[in-house]
């Protein structure tokens, strides 16, 4: 046996260089198989998707290969699905959102995506994309929204980030007038643990995960060790600090905090009806040099005093000041058309402090073309940075506190006044040029090849996605 195993070594060896012409034949032809699969996978457009199905730290360039441009590479956002009791269930319940003083039902504000009841109409100096928006209804507004963003994945491992649609500001409104601050802050804590146990978490402990609210920052911050202050604790609990939130007025000391615009009562379908609104104000008739709405503050804290001032200078001034007192009814402040075509005959409207540091009036007034003054570097320059220019002389006047109290009873006009003409005209165009970004458009908005305008919405996820890829890339780094 051993023999012929040897001779057949002798065989197979004295006829190998028989055997190499069929392998190289058949290499050959395997070769050029493969080739033309390919070509015609080419010709037909079909694209060949690898993706990861796990996630680690590291992989902070999640990629999805294809045969062509990924458009939504690095805009990927993944939708937490939450218990009902965190949104559905506290729209369901929305007449205890409803607080005694509110003229309208919160109810009503839920309709049309959250912008409210249609204001607007073929009748109307306003288009049909004009709605009695309530400055709360954010939350639902960006939940709507996000529901219809082009760049949405089931892969969670491929989202640059993580969107959780809790409606913190809704449901501290259903608890707003609780002493048990227990229950004030359930849902809070309810919702970071069930958060801690999703696979999402584990990747970067949250970090890569954001909400909206739509109440100012200060609801959510009441220290631990006072149960009988204002607010819930949401904001202070340690998950909390690693996740990102956009409201519509942040601390000014918190670093994971972030503003957004307070939703206004235009919603435009497209980039046209943008365009067409801002020619509109462009060459609107503006007879008041400046414009005061809004209603007396205690004058306990600084906000009250320059509200005060604020008003009695816009009350002594020479016939230039109009001041919309609303705290008088019949004066239709809460009417979204009687109060934009103040602004709109108005060159200057003014943008004191109130109940906090911003307004929803800012955006209001920039929507009618009425330039803002502001009083507080807090009420728009620090907080607002993804949305308005930095170079605050460009758009708006700044009155420091100082020179209201100390410059005399006609200080505000006197300044104003002062303005070139031609600066005011500039000022103006730039309030009109910040519209696109301020604005929320609807959810199916009409977008076509190669638009470049940006809404709040966009600019708003952009900086989410900006910021989260810079956390994730400082992760990177350490490891």
């Amino acid at each position: 046996m051993k023999n012929k195993n040897n001779d057949s070594s002798v065989l197979i060896e004295n006829h190998k260089p028989w055997k190499k012409k069929p392998t190289t034949l058949l290499l050959f032809l395997s070769l050029l198989t493969i080739s033309l699969l390919l070509l015609r996978l080419s010709q037909d457009k079909i694209i060949l998707i690898t993706t990861t199905t796990t996630t680690t730290g590291t992989d902070h360039h999640r990629r999805q290969k294809t045969s062509g441009d990924d458009t939504c590479l690095g805009r990927y956002i993944y939708i937490h699905t939450l218990p009902s009791r965190f949104n559905l269930e506290i729209l369901k319940d929305c007449k205890s959102i409803t607080r005694q003083k509110d003229k309208i039902s919160m109810c009503k504000y839920l309709d049309n995506s959250g912008f409210g009841p249609l204001i607007g109409g073929e009748d109307s100096d306003y288009s049909p994309s004009w709605y009695a928006t309530n400055q709360f209804m954010l939350e639902v507004i960006f939940h709507e929204k996000m529901k219809r963003y082009e760049c949405l994945t089931r892969n969670s491992s491929l989202a640059s980030a993580i969107y959780v649609p809790y409606y913190a500001g809704l449901d501290f409104r259903r608890h707003l007038r609780r002493r048990n601050v227990a229950a004030r802050d359930a849902a809070g804590k309810e919702l970071v643990k069930w958060l801690k146990k999703q696979p999402q978490w584990k990747d970067m402990s949250g970090r890569d995960h954001f909400l909206v609210t739509g109440r100012i920052s200060r609801d959510f911050r009441r220290n631990f060790d006072n149960k009988s202050a204002w607010g819930t604790n949401f904001m202070l609990l340690p998950e909390s600090l690693n996740l990102t939130f956009l409201t519509i007025e942040r601390s000014l000391t918190s670093h994971n905090e972030f503003a957004i615009p307070y939703p206004t009562y235009f919603h435009p379908t497209s980039t046209s009806e943008i365009l067409r609104w801002q020619d509109k104000i462009r060459l609107t008739n503006r007879t008041i040099l400046f414009t005061f709405a809004g209603a007396q503050r205690p004058i306990r804290n600084q906000n009250g005093l320059v509200r005060t001032q604020v008003i009695k200078q816009c009350k002594s001034s020479s016939n230039a000041c109009r001041f919309l007192d609303c705290d008088v009814k019949a004066n239709s402040c809460d009417d979204p058309i009687s109060l934009m075509k103040l602004f709109e005959s108005s060159v200057f409207c003014l943008q004191p402090p109130g109940d906090s540091l911003t307004r929803r009036s800012v955006f209001d007034s920039i929507l009618a073309g009425c330039i803002p003054v502001f009083f507080n570097q807090g009420s728009a320059y620090k907080q607002y940075t993804w949305h308005i220019p930095k170079n605050s002389r460009e758009y708006s006047v700044y009155i420091p506190v100082k020179e209201l109290r100390t410059g005399g009873k006609n200080k505000i006009e006197e300044i104003l006044r002062g303005i070139p003409n031609e600066r005011v005209v500039g000022m103006r165009e730039n309030v009109i040029r910040l519209i696109p970004k301020i604005v929320y458009s609807k959810p199916n908005r009409n977008k076509p090849d190669g638009e470049i305008l940006e809404d709040a919405f966009d600019v708003a996820v952009k900086g989410v996605v900006k910021g989260i890829e810079g956390i994730r890339r400082k992760e990177f780094k350490t490891e």
